[in-house]
């Protein structure tokens, strides 16, 4: 199963005299990686480098900000790939101390900065939601919000019309349960739905 972050974790390594700040934090795609990066710039305007990995779907990047191609961006990315983490932001802000680290020495450096930020970050799994429409005869409602309740699904509106129309989300693993037993418990009687389709009429 993959895993976000809970909120942001930092880190600080100090090698061969350069400064590495490192950060993870959950995002939700390139466009809210970027802000970060041009907050982070804001905020370090003497940096020598702010390279940053992103993991999230069809907007992962890797960014080596001028570092030599492959040892920042890539080797960051790789960390959170290994961690089966999706939706997460790696930072690392660097100040250069004037000794160069060589090509080995700056993915260890960043890759270290990022695996030391990542033991301070609280990971929490991401679970697929899924969404569900169905009308139901008045009898029916009680039955049906308590299996949804069990279920661990969010109600959302219902409407009471002819029947009553529920909309509500969740689990994508506990769906055809709740299917089967919704089914079995309104003996045919219980009508799934598009989301955007109207009440069914009688």
């Amino acid at each position: 199963m993959s895993h976000t972050l809970a909120g942001p974790a930092h880190s600080e390594l100090l090698v061969k005299k350069s400064r590495f700040i490192g950060r993870v934090q959950p995002v939700a795609d390139r466009a809210a990686a970027q802000k970060v990066v041009a907050d982070l710039w804001a905020e370090h305007p003497t940096a020598t480098h702010v390279c940053w990995a992103l993991m999230a779907g069809g907007h992962s990047a890797a960014v080596d900000d001028g570092e030599p191609s492959g040892t920042a961006g890539r080797p960051m990315l790789d960390v959170l790939r290994h961690q089966d983490l999706e939706g997460v932001l790696a930072t690392v802000v660097r100040y250069y101390g004037g000794v160069n680290l060589g090509a080995g020495g700056l993915v260890r450096a960043y890759t270290d900065t990022v695996a030391q930020a990542l033991l301070q970050a609280e990971k929490v799994p991401i679970v697929q939601m899924q969404a569900l429409k169905c009308a139901v005869p008045y009898p029916l409602e009680g039955r049906v919000r308590r299996e949804l309740d069990a279920a661990g699904a969010t109600l959302g509106e219902v409407q009471h019309g002819e029947r009553v129309t529920l909309e509500f989300a969740l689990p994508a693993h506990a769906t055809l349960a709740l299917v089967a037993r919704l089914n079995d418990a309104g003996s045919g009687q219980v009508v799934w739905m598009d989301l955007t389709d109207a009440e069914p009429a009688d």
